[in-house]
């Protein structure tokens, strides 16, 4: 079945892997995890490349993609049962209800920072983390909240019939790419951001762009345990390369690659050299499954 019940809440999943079964030991598993706004649907063409190395768990994030409980205006309320930490709390609850032990992560924007906080909560569950589009960021009072008041409206203002408008998906990725992609992948990135649930939407902005996170997050990366791979699109213009070459410079633990010639989602940018980058990271990584 898609959808599993974690913590009170149904969370779509789905499996690519080469065989028809669930997956099962001594086979790795590698869970991956979606930015804000998206869904898993972007990690498929990754997934399909790694599937002869590891069983690949995608899932949507709660109030995200298919995961969504219900679409209501925003409010202090609903934002607030949105943490980032809920979402790790999250991610343990759906390794225990499908008896995964221990798996590899692969994450991207904010579920990078949420791989991150997991890694460091859960280090015995955790293979090696790749972690893309990451990296640290300075606190300032005043750039924080008028990120937050326009974030605001930003969920409020996505009227469902904007996925009509012609190019809409090109003006909307536009800033996100330095590549193109194809159409298809354009028009579900746009389809999951104007579906995500106003709560999830903005409650984890808030969180994700907070002073807490913007401190905590280089002692998180510092005291990461487990091997992990930041990647950066050199071109990236929501979280530069330089903020993710920071990040891992903390941590001898954190291997760097720079992807040039991409923006924010390399996976889908450059999908040959991404995937590439991924399977020389597992060649590295012990094997500590089975």
């Amino acid at each position: 079945m898609p959808y599993r019940s974690i913590r009170g809440h149904d969370h779509y999943i789905e499996w690519v892997t080469q065989r028809a079964d669930q997956p099962s030991p001594p086979k790795p598993v590698m869970v991956f995890l979606h930015g804000w706004g998206g869904s898993g649907r972007y990690w498929r063409s990754t997934a399909a490349q790694l599937a002869d190395r590891v069983d690949c768990l995608l899932y949507d994030l709660r109030g995200f993609g298919r995961s969504q409980l219900h679409q209501s205006p925003p409010s202090a309320a609903d934002a607030s049962a949105y943490p980032l930490q809920s979402y790790v709390e999250d991610l343990v609850a759906l390794l225990d209800d499908l008896q995964i032990p221990q798996a590899y992560l692969q994450a991207h924007s904010m579920g990078a920072t949420i791989a991150t906080l997991f890694s460091n909560q859960y280090p015995q569950r955790v293979q090696g983390v790749i972690l893309t589009s990451t990296g640290l960021f300075t606190y300032d009072p005043q750039i924080f909240r008028q990120f937050h008041q326009v974030s605001q409206w930003v969920v409020r203002l996505r009227p469902s019939w904007l996925v009509y408008i012609p190019f809409i998906d090109q003006l909307l990725m536009g800033r996100f790419l330095h590549r193109s992609i194809p159409p298809d992948q354009r028009r579900e990135f746009v389809g999951d951001y104007l579906g995500a649930e106003a709560g999830a939407a903005l409650g984890t902005l808030r969180s994700a762009v907070s002073e807490a996170i913007a401190i905590g997050l280089r002692q998180e990366f510092t005291r990461l345990s487990v091997p992990a791979l930041i990647i950066s699109g050199e071109q990236d213009k929501i979280v530069s390369a330089q903020s993710g070459q920071e990040a891992a410079a903390l941590n001898p633990k954190i291997d760097y690659v720079l992807m040039t010639e991409t923006g924010h989602f390399p996976m889908l940018e450059d999908p040959l050299v991404y995937g590439q980058q991924i399977r020389d990271f597992l060649d590295a990584v012990p094997c500590c499954y089975g």
